[in-house]
């Protein structure tokens, strides 16, 4: 039987701790490291952080747009730094938020996890908003490869709240419908389950028993977006460690472009999250 994602990365979390380093190559950040908004500043600055993170955090999680916008060279710089993460052994989540129709979410499931596609990833985050039924390719091709899916439940940002908190007839928030989904689908497998959710640091705590959620937790908003540690472990306080990764991007990445600075603001991260979660 493959082992599960979730299981994969409660390992990984458990040996070198709870810390995702986003990396947003955006043209502001590559300027500010006084690099051009080209494609070698794309490979130059994405590469750089893969190399100081590497033994510090527990995954990267290249945002995909940011590739995207440079058309099939970006999707290159991309493949390399998915090529040199996995060399390195670090897990890498493809921050793509895909959804679609059925039919379409099984080229985008063949994308980011099949094997034999350059861009596959440890895990890809999914958009649920057109139904969970039209995401099943992703979830099919995950568990059978050993690959994870994150579904977008709670975001970090303070706009989705209007959608997401939204209450069914039955007193069920949007966000409880997901993660309740979610847990109900990781129930088919052994231990902690290929299916994770994201669910952002900047909000408060859902109604739902997180811990029996079966699966990992992505948590985005730490850092510039005014989460901490602390925020993290009070929202997740019963969940089973290993299972919660906090996800930190501009707050690391504007310590660049010197690696050993880069390195000490992951690791500054990483011991704050150990801290409060482990």
């Amino acid at each position: 039987m493959v082992e599960t994602f979730g299981v994969r990365l409660q390992e990984r979390i458990r040996a070198l701790g709870p810390l995702c380093v986003g990396i947003d190559p955006s043209r502001h950040l590559l300027e500010s490291w006084g690099r051009t908004d080209t494609v070698d500043g794309l490979e130059f600055f994405s590469l750089a952080v893969l190399e100081a993170v590497t033994d510090v955090a527990a995954a990267i999680k290249p945002q995909v747009a940011f590739f995207e916008r440079f058309g099939s060279e970006g999707f290159r710089v991309l493949e390399r730094l998915i090529g040199d993460a996995r060399d390195a052994q670090v897990m890498v989540i493809g921050d793509a938020k895909r959804a679609d129709i059925g039919s379409t979410n099984e080229g985008y499931a063949e994308a980011w996890l099949s094997e034999r596609s350059p861009l596959r990833c440890d895990a890809v985050t999914v958009n649920p908003y057109l139904g969970f039924a039209a995401l099943e390719p992703f979830i099919t091709l995950a568990t059978g490869t050993g690959r994870g899916v994150f579904v977008l439940s709670g975001t970090s940002n303070s706009d989705d709240r209007a959608i997401q908190n939204t209450r069914t007839i039955e007193g069920e928030t949007i966000e409880e419908i997901v993660l309740r989904t979610v847990a109900g689908l990781n129930k088919r497998d052994d231990g902690l389950g290929s299916l994770g959710v994201v669910l952002g640091a900047t909000r408060d705590k859902p109604n739902f028993n997180l811990a029996s959620l079966g699966g990992p937790f992505l948590v985005p908003g730490l850092g510039m977006q005014g989460a901490t540690a602390e925020n993290v472990a009070r929202i997740y306080d019963r969940c089973p460690p290993g299972t919660v990764l906090g996800s930190v991007s501009r707050a690391v990445l504007q310590a660049g472009p010197e690696k050993s600075s880069l390195r000490d603001a992951a690791q500054r991260w990483r011991d704050d999250l150990s801290s409060a979660l482990l």
